[in-house]
């Protein structure tokens, strides 16, 4: 009986798999890290063949653990970060950096060399930017093509193949060029509510008009929960797993995420519209959906068809939380490598002091997360980060209370994202979180305290690999639909209400994020 599915999530920095069975239990884990190649500020880049590799090591240590045989795995399924792959015509990697090197043909999702390419696209005021929240920004894929057109046209004339990196994936197990609804629409400006997906009009105004040619775009997408087809000889050998095994299509990390997160509200379109998911990690998205279209300036969307049928998604986010704790811990004389478990440490400490100190604790330090660039409300990729109240202090305890008041200043940022979703007709209460993040008491501590919403943690707090299972459910059949799916396979989980007594703190401390704004634009204003 093929009646378990492997899920694949590849994330910044490491691809990880999960057997799931029927009901949404997850049997077996495997993990291996990916490599990540900075040559310069602002350029990040993969080896698609390294994610390949580490993909079929945590896909064979995830069914070992499992203790499955192939024959149980009725589908495979993908999500990934929306990094761009480029292949030449013979389907071999193909340089995306300026060093030259042939392995490295893939930009990395959070790369933002592509700053210029970005504002110009956002200066069209085409009417594909209705559906990106009026602007581009630099971590979409056009920007990224136009900077590789411009800046390396060896690699250009030579391109054969483009690919999102989850459709990189399902190309690779199964040979199909078919292309993932959700990971077109979110990333490539493509209107899946539209008749004609692409705007050739759109693509000229850019550059790009031998884009669908040169990158094998097909005209149709693929909708979440279908299947490609099944996998290839060579790659069920490379995975350990056999060639009657479905490939279902790609999704984007963050919605599959919101998919294993939220799928049990599905069949209650009415209830679904109050819940968010924050898929929180390196950095923060929080997906919403919605039964109507609601335009908005600086959220990215609203997507058609992204993940369920008939219904639209749009997505905020924060370009850097996770990745900002780590650049404090690294970047203070008390700090060091940001491992596990000093970020443990660091959250300990950070509650003994609190317990002594109270709202006192840390509190003439504040900070402006935009260390690298504001994804939303603001839709500045240019912005840049700001503490103020720094003394000489240099002690561990120093670290803790910078720290905190990170994790303070990246909590107000949810509630200014919240705020503007609100005055577009999003009417959100609940915040299910996933990712990283849960494992850092201060944030989720302040995840509610500081938005005034319920915070839910998911039984199952792998939610990004089950919803990656959830689709691969589907595209073999164990489902009839991703929302039997979500009724059968999520579990619910822990629900932790804001404290009152808080409140007024942090409404003081959020009066100061809003005044830091205007204070860092009027320096800026004066250069």
């Amino acid at each position: 009986m093929r009646d378990h599915v492997m899920a694949v999530d590849i994330g910044t920095s490491s691809a990880r798999a999960g057997v799931f069975d029927s009901r949404g239990r997850m049997l077996g884990k495997g993990e291996h890290l990916i490599l990540m190649n900075r040559p310069r500020e602002n350029h990040a880049e993969h080896s698609s063949e390294d994610i390949w590799s580490a993909v079929c090591r945590a896909v064979r240590a995830a069914r070992a653990a499992s203790g499955l045989p192939a024959s149980a795995i009725g589908a495979i399924g993908f999500d990934a970060t929306c990094s761009l792959v480029v292949r030449d015509r013979d389907g071999q990697p193909l340089t995306v950096s300026t060093s030259g090197e042939a392995r490295f043909d893939t930009i990395v999702w959070l790369d933002h060399r592509a700053l210029e390419e970005a504002d110009f696209c956002t200066a069209t005021g085409h009417a594909v930017l209705e559906h990106s929240g009026q602007f581009m920004s630099p971590e979409m894929e056009m920007p990224k093509l136009m900077w590789l057109k411009k800046n390396l046209p060896q690699s250009w004339a030579r391109s054969g193949y483009f690919f999102d990196l989850a459709d990189f994936m399902t190309w690779k197990c199964s040979g199909s060029l078919a292309r993932s609804r959700c990971t077109l629409t979110a990333k490539w400006n493509y209107l899946a509510h539209r008749s004609a997906g692409w705007q050739a009009d759109f693509l000229a105004l850019i550059g790009l008009s031998d884009l669908r040619e040169r990158g094998q775009l097909p005209e149709e997408t693929v909708p979440v929960g279908s299947s490609v087809g099944t996998l290839t000889a060579d790659a069920a050998e490379a995975l350990g797993l056999n060639v009657d095994c479905q490939v279902a299509a790609g999704l984007i990390d963050a919605y599959a995420g919101a998919l294993g997160a939220l799928g049990g509200y599905a069949e209650n379109p009415a209830g679904l519209e109050r819940q968010l998911a924050l898929i929180a990690g390196t950095s923060s998205c929080i997906v919403a959906f919605s039964r109507e279209r609601k335009p908005s300036a600086g959220l990215w969307g609203p997507y058609f068809e992204a993940v369920y049928p008939n219904t639209w998604l749009v997505e905020a986010g924060q370009s850097a939380t996770g990745a900002l704790l780590d650049h404090i811990v690294r970047m203070h004389a008390a700090g060091g490598e940001p491992t596990a478990a000093l970020h443990l440490a660091i959250v300990a400490r950070i509650a003994e002091l609190r317990a002594v100190e109270g709202e006192a604790f840390g509190a003439r330090i504040h900070v402006l997360p935009d260390f690298h660039g504001n994804r939303s409300p603001m839709a500045d990729p240019h912005a840049v980060g700001v503490i103020s109240g720094l003394t000489l202090d240099a002690s561990f305890d120093g670290l803790c209370r910078l720290y905190w008041r990170s994790c303070v200043g990246i909590a107000l940022g949810i509630r200014h994202i919240l705020e503007k979703m609100r005055g577009y007709g999003y009417v959100p209460d609940t915040l299910h979180v996933a990712g990283g993040h849960v494992k850092n008491a201060a944030l989720m501590e302040l995840y509610a305290d500081v938005t005034g919403c319920t915070v839910v943690v998911p039984e199952m707090q792998e939610a990004v690999l089950l919803g990656t299972a959830m689709t691969a459910s589907v595209a073999c059949g164990l489902h009839g639909s991703l929302t039997s799916a979500g009724n059968a396979m999520c579990s619910g989980g822990s629900r932790r209400q804001p404290d009152p007594t808080r409140k007024a703190g942090y409404e003081r401390d959020y009066r100061s994020f809003l005044a830091m704004y205007r204070h860092r634009a009027e320096l800026e204003g004066m250069a």
